[in-house]
């Protein structure tokens, strides 16, 4: 990893970030604000370059509820200390976003789109009118629609600006709301993304509406997303859901050499070796004595048959059929636990979404309740999961990088998976004679690849004991190498170097 030249000033904005190093802010480092993966690529991130010696400030919302949730009877001390430090110590480098808009919030993304624009627009008043001028950043690195209008801002004021899609979410809005909210969209609007391509400035003010995200990726000097493989997906159009227009200005990006995929990488406290939520804690070289203590825990906890032998499967993602790949399993769930009925094979889930009461009905018609556990979400009992389970099973449609194929190997329990996004650049099919892989991919998007799957999963599950071993052992010291925020960090850290050595220029003719 190559150090950062001359100290550069770099201001991160994002919606939401899990911790801060100690040093960049006082008792403004104790911040928390998580809905999703971006929370902790953005700690990791922002710790690494601050380790790197650069200059780095943080611009966040002022999610003042969200926080006072987040520490409790503490929290009035604390606002009184992060007031004072906002007024009197201009050279902090948490700056927080203040307006009503986000005050009063308890999640960081509201469940209505309109509110969303007002959180996203408030949001991005603040650094534009007032943070920007503050740090004066040698380079801008903006997240996900929240953030989508400040990459114009920044061609504008040609200072380069990195934009990372995290999720292909997007929010629209007209010019006449943009600058209604205090935004002065006259100074830049030439550089955002318009539905249909305006004439002049006053018939897309009023006519045309703004995409947030696309106008991110549209005006950015550079773009990536979180997994080199969805990158390439997007342009070359794998996807249906995902509009002509973005894959178009996608595609322009990764032919202008402007566009790279860069993993993320789970939260340094997913260690089987570290993690207080497992029953009995491990590592590689114990993992057999470790994971059975945590198998025993969960089938007691989740009155699952008691089994020491059993092959238990673990759904740990949210319970989407649009994106997920729940109804595939769906289609053979009754069919895998009775073929596999004397191995005594157990499903666990522990996961929301709008498909959970189809699997309640499965498990209730077809009496499965000793063999299928099906649980709401819960942080503690998700990461017993995957210390107990010995594969987790992600049948993603699409997955733009996807951190439980990541999390599992980690804890030996390996992903069923389906080769795609994050998920091809991640697992790779195991092949115990050659010492390589890391889990069970299947190619085709449908039952039957994923049933051919989990069958490779348990032929594996069958070998002796000492190969399993061996080839665990393995791949969870492989992958704490690999996935981890060390290597995330260092690959952005780059990309930054690289931006802040060539040079802006504007084309003559």
């Amino acid at each position: 990893m190559q150090a950062l030249p001359k100290n550069p000033r770099v201001l991160v904005v994002t919606p939401e970030v899990t911790y801060l190093p100690e040093g960049m802010g006082n008792i403004a480092n104790y911040l928390t604000a998580k809905a999703g993966g971006l929370a902790d690529v953005s700690a990791a991130l922002i710790a690494a370059l601050f380790e790197q010696d650069a200059d780095v400030h943080v611009a966040m919302p002022d999610y003042r509820t969200i926080f006072s949730d987040h520490f409790g009877p503490l929290w009035p001390t604390l606002q009184k200390e992060i007031e004072i430090l906002e007024n009197t110590m201009p050279d902090e480098r948490i700056h927080l976003a203040q307006d009503q808009a986000f005050f009063y919030l308890h999640h960081v993304y509201s469940g209505y789109e309109w509110q969303n624009i007002k959180i996203a627009l408030a949001f991005q008043r603040e650094v534009i009118n007032n943070i920007i001028p503050r740090v004066r950043p040698d380079l801008i690195h903006c997240n996900d629609w929240m953030t989508g209008l400040i990459p114009a801002v920044a061609r504008q004021r040609g200072i380069p600006c990195l934009f990372t899609v995290h999720n292909i979410h997007t929010v629209k809005a007209s010019l006449a709301q943009i600058e209604d909210r205090g935004i002065d969209g006259a100074a830049f609007w030439k550089h955002l993304y318009y539905e249909n391509e305006p004439l002049n400035y006053a018939n897309a003010r009023e006519n045309i509406a703004v995409d947030f995200l696309t106008s991110g990726i549209f005006a950015a000097h550079f773009v990536n997303t979180v997994s080199p493989s969805f990158l390439l997906e997007i342009a070359d159009g794998r996807h249906r859901f995902i509009k002509a227009y973005l894959r178009t200005e996608f595609r322009n990006k990764l032919h202008s050499e402007c566009a790279v995929g860069i993993l993320n990488a789970p939260d340094p406290s997913y260690n089987p070796k570290t993690d207080k939520a497992l029953a009995r804690q491990y590592e590689a070289s114990g993992h057999v004595e470790g994971k059975l203590a945590n198998k025993r825990v969960l089938q007691q906890h989740l009155g699952l048959v008691q089994d020491d032998q059993a092959p238990v499967f673990f759904w740990p993602s949210r319970l989407d059929p649009v994106q997920k790949g729940c109804q595939l399993l769906a289609d053979i769930m009754y069919q895998i636990v009775s073929r596999y009925r004397d191995l005594n094979l157990q499903i666990v889930f522990v996961a929301n979404g709008e498909f959970k009461p189809h699997f309640a009905e499965i498990v209730k018609f077809h009496q499965l309740s000793d063999r299928a556990a099906i649980c709401d979400f819960d942080e503690k009992l998700a990461r017993l999961a995957f210390g107990a389970s010995d594969f987790v099973l992600m049948p993603s449609l699409f997955e733009p990088c996807g951190l439980p194929q990541m999390i599992g190997p980690i804890y030996g329990c390996l992903p069923v998976a389906h080769d795609t996004g994050g998920i091809h650049d991640t697992v790779r099919h195991l092949d115990a004679d050659s010492d390589k892989g890391n889990g069970f991919l299947f190619e085709t998007f449908d039952s039957g690849g994923l049933d051919w799957a989990i069958n490779e999963a348990v032929r594996f599950y069958n070998l002796p004991a000492e190969v399993k071993a061996t080839q665990l052992r393995r791949i969870m010291a492989e992958s704490v190498k690999t996935f981890n925020h060390s290597v995330t960090a260092g690959r952005y850290i780059d990309l930054y170097e690289m931006m802040l050595r060539r040079p802006l220029v504007k084309r003559k003719g």
